[in-house]
């Protein structure tokens, strides 16, 4: 099986420049692309490769082009790569940042020209300052090879490509705040629609793709869309970057097919829990996501089956609950971080996840009383999708309301002893 994205990474190492990833056959995608292919082409093929976004929503990228009006009096149009990566537990973009900026350049060209865009912006982690440098040196490096500015490859086609380093906000995760921010304003999320594909940054049609997806870009036009498929163990195209952190052997990052278990995830390439821990739950991809238990081990890590028993992919990276971590302290302690991440813009998200976050202290604390969890479960019903502005506040409620569902024993003890158990 090939693989793509981490092909060329080699840990410790300096990334390829340009001239050795072309010798090892990267562009490749964006001189086909450029110079055999109409944009429609290009759009019809990734939406036919079946990529779905790896940022965490896991949406049709082909299909999300498709969006976009291709008359030339809908220009200027515009392409955000979005690397703010502040899901917590996630760092699968951070490694292909520092390990192949040229790959995801090359894809960033690919998808500008489908949509026909001449202006790319990087919205970049602030805090990703070895990635900061590694990409401006290939930015520049590609301007001078000509695969940037204007009329590359003598195909008419121009581009820009700029680097935007953000001020850190886990809102910019979401399309419009994240386009909010880029044009200077507070970052808080848009009313939709209209949806940016039709009006984004500065009102104009606007695509925006995770580093990950468009890392993909170009191995799928040079490489065509069953190659991609058949990376895949489910059918759903490609591979994916898993990633796994807490008290295991061999907390990392893998490239694996799309639909790799979560046994053989945790098991073979993590190596299983550390010593002395036992395995309790784990949230598969992100923060922001609904726990799952043993009884999930041996299902498919992908977006259609995690789905199905509960919870959502996101990003692919495990957060691993083990068996001497006080549940109660572990939600505590990401309902905190959501609370202080509110844009504050809605009601229900601004004042709940703060009320959510001082009823799970005075559990941990051994000030709870058996009516809070009643609180804590209405709250979760009250920030349920569809009533908040965006789905921050749905996001912060998922390992809450699968807290309650797996571990609510271990919130009654903290209730019935007056303690955490775990201090």
């Amino acid at each position: 099986m090939e693989k793509p994205l981490t092909e060329y990474i080699t840990p410790g190492s300096p990334p390829l420049s340009l001239n050795e990833y072309r010798k090892a056959g990267g562009y490749k995608g964006v001189d086909k692309a450029l110079k055999t292919m109409a944009p429609a082409e290009v759009t019809e093929m990734i939406k036919t490769s079946n990529l779905m976004g790896r940022g965490g929503a896991g949406f049709l990228t082909g299909l999300k082009w498709s969006f976009v009006p291709m008359d030339e009096k809908d220009k200027p149009k515009y392409l955000i790569c979005n690397a703010d990566e502040m899901e917590p537990g996630t760092f699968k973009d951070r490694y292909l940042l520092e390990g192949n900026p040229h790959q995801l350049i090359a894809g960033m060209i690919v998808a500008a020209y489908a949509i026909q865009a001449e202006t790319a912006y990087i919205f970049l982690r602030w805090a990703y300052k070895k990635a900061e440098k590694t990409i401006q040196k290939a930015i520049s490096e590609a301007y001078k090879a000509g695969y940037l500015g204007k009329n590359i490859l003598n195909t008419g086609f121009n581009l820009d490509i700029h680097l935007h380093t953000s001020a850190g906000r886990y809102i910019c995760g979401e399309e419009s705040a994240l386009t909010n921010s880029l044009e200077g304003k507070r970052a808080i999320p848009r009313a939709k629609p209209p949806f940016p594909a039709i009006s984004g940054l500065f009102g104009r049609p606007t695509v925006v793709n995770n580093v990950e997806t468009l890392s993909w870009i170009a191995h799928i036009t040079n490489k065509g869309t069953e190659w991609f498929k058949n990376l895949s163990i489910s059918g759903t195209g490609g591979t994916k970057l898993y990633g796994v952190s807490g008290r295991v052997k061999n907390p990392g990052l893998w490239e694996l097919p799309l639909g790799t278990t979560i046994r053989e995830i945790l098991d073979v390439h993590a190596g299983g829990m550390a010593e002395g821990y036992k395995f309790r739950g784990l949230l598969p991809g992100g923060a922001s996501t609904d726990f799952l238990i043993e009884d999930h081990l041996d299902v498919q890590m992908d977006f259609k089956t995690v789905a199905a028993v509960g919870s959502r992919m996101g990003t692919g990276t495990m957060i691993i609950l083990d068996d001497k971590t006080c549940p109660v302290a572990f939600v505590r302690n990401l309902e905190n971080f959501f609370a202080l991440e509110s844009c504050g813009w809605c009601t229900p998200c601004r004042e709940g996840l703060p009320w959510i976050e001082k009823i799970l202290g005075a559990i941990e604390e051994g000030r709870g009383k058996m009516e809070y969890l009643d609180t804590l479960k209405f709250q979760t019903k009250y920030l349920a999708p569809g009533h908040t502005f965006c789905a921050h506040a749905p996001g912060a409620a998922e390992p809450l309301q699968s807290g309650l569902k797996y571990f609510y024993d271990d919130f009654v003890r903290h209730i019935n002893e007056h303690k955490c158990p775990w201090r």
